[in-house]
């Protein structure tokens, strides 16, 4: 049957960098991308685990080379940005995904050396690699930028003010992105996961799992790195080229649940 409709749901030969891609939704993006024909550029600070991940990758005929990246590092961004424009001859779509769980209480000893880890990783190193970036992505055909934050950056949870600040300014800065690039052609959208199985929920038990998700979780579960991963995934799709700003939350129906 003939197509009848106009616009491309196509990522293969495009190249995307995926930061924090050595496991969790990182690691669940990087192979979803790759399934897709993708060229992935696979980037975390655990080098020899994003080695793995893009081993995987070369394994099941993908195409895909690893990277060590420290976020927080800037000479580190600059470095690794520039070899995976010349390993892969530009790159089209860029996934913040990289982060860390960091809480502290207000009268902590440890706030202030926490609340600046918090911003050097989940903020600021997210917009150093925007800006490292931002010469490839001007001459990409369908250029993306996609944030991850979590449904911290829509609300507030107990002793966690050093995360949820940073998650705030990632949402802010999307909204920005969207509003002084959207004339060049790039968008920029913001995924907010919910309770999702990753090593930052490793921690909390099943049960305790189980009881937060029948309380406040509309489909009463978890969700897996996976289905964030076609979240982000779909921002990234040519075909996706009116959609810019978009804070998308995946999570279950947390957000919208009131009681």
């Amino acid at each position: 049957m003939a197509r009848l409709s106009k616009l491309s749901r196509s990522v293969e030969g495009k190249v995307v960098h995926i930061t924090g891609a050595a496991s969790g939704m990182g690691r669940a993006t990087a192979y979803l991308f790759a399934d897709e024909g993708a060229k992935v550029a696979v980037t975390d600070l655990n080098g020899e685990a994003a080695e793995q991940v893009a081993s995987d990758i070369r394994d099941a005929g993908g195409i895909a080379t690893a990277w060590r990246l420290n976020v927080a590092d800037p000479e580190e961004i600059i470095a690794v940005t520039k070899a995976i424009g010349e390993e892969f001859s530009g790159l089209d779509i860029l996934v913040n995904n990289a982060g860390i769980g960091v809480f502290a209480k207000l009268d902590s000893d440890k706030y202030e050396e926490r609340w600046q880890l918090s911003m050097d990783v989940l903020i600021t190193g997210v917009q150093r690699l925007v800006r490292a970036s931002l010469s490839m992505l001007r001459e990409a055909e369908h250029g993306r930028i996609i944030n991850i934050a979590s449904t911290e950056g829509l609300g507030a949870t107990e002793n966690a003010s050093p995360y949820t600040a940073a998650k705030h300014a990632v949402v802010g800065f999307t909204k920005a992105l969207a509003i002084d690039l959207g004339r060049e052609g790039i968008t920029a959208n913001c995924v907010c996961p919910g309770p999702i199985k990753t090593s930052l929920t490793d921690f909390i038990s099943e049960e305790d799992k189980n009881t937060f998700a029948r309380r406040r979780v509309a489909v009463r579960r978890y969700g897996d790195p996976e289905e964030v991963a076609h979240a982000t995934f779909n921002f990234a799709l040519p075909s996706a080229s009116f959609m810019t700003g978009v804070i998308m939350p995946v999570d279950g129906g947390l957000w919208i649940r009131n009681a």
